[in-house]
Formats: C-alpha cells, structure tokens, sequence
C-alpha cells in the first residue's frame, strides 16, 4: 500500500459506512460518497446517532454535506460488529424525550453551580465571553 497524504489517504474508503463525530457534538453514520482537499465530506444514507446513558437512536437524514472544519473524528464502521449489545436501540420520540431530560438535568446542575459560586461571593465569566480571546 502507498502512502498518500492528507486527505488523499481517504479516497480508498469511498463507498464504505462511515462514523463521523462533529465539533458540536452530534455524531452521524453514513456512506462516504465525496471528499475534497479540505476534508469536506458527502455522506448518503445518514443518519444521526443520540446517544443518552445506556440507550441510542437514528434519526434518517438522507445526504448530509459536512464542512471538514467541522469534522472531529472520521471512521469506517466495521459492519461485523456494527450494533453493540450493550447499547439499547430506542424510538426516535423517546431518545428525543430522554436527551430533553438530560439537557434539563444539566442545566439545572450549571444553575446550582453558578448560584453557588455567587454565594462565595466569586463571579464565573459567561460562556459567550470566552471565545473574545
């Protein structure tokens, strides 16, 4: 096998099932159908994986075009070992439901946090600050 580099290294997985993990966190599973010098990529058949404890579920998303800044992580899904039995496949309605549940949860947490913080008497700068710098 010859070496190719950057994205070069990826035009032998064209056509085959892939997982990509997104800087926002969303994570999709497609074929890999295009990719270009900067990493973008075309992936068919998508579908976008919610996973919440012990439990995930797909959304269809049909053609999904990705920016390859965005990209976090690409890899080939073994299609032997595809659907891991510790995982639970549930509805799309009820993964939605328990990943609403959970951002509440966290939310609430962050609240109690800060409140703490200003009960100390100490000042957490906001998110939206930090990207100035």
């Amino acid at each position: 096998m010859n070496y190719m580099p950057g994205t070069a290294s990826l035009l032998e997985d064209i056509d085959k099932k892939h997982l990509v993990l997104l800087r926002d966190g969303r994570t999709l599973i497609g074929i890999l159908r295009s990719i270009d010098q900067f990493a973008n990529l075309v992936l068919h058949q998508t579908v976008e994986r919610i996973h919440v404890g012990k439990k995930f579920g797909d959304i269809p998303r049909g053609i999904f075009i990705v920016r390859g800044e965005n990209v976090v992580l690409l890899g080939e899904v073994d299609l032997d070992k595809e659907y891991d039995q510790i995982l639970q496949r549930v509805s799309i309605e009820q993964i939605l439901e328990e990943q609403r549940l959970e951002q509440q949860a966290k939310q609430e947490s962050e609240r109690l946090k800060l409140q703490a913080v200003k009960e100390r008497g100490l000042s957490m700068p906001k998110a939206d600050a930090l990207d100035d710098f």
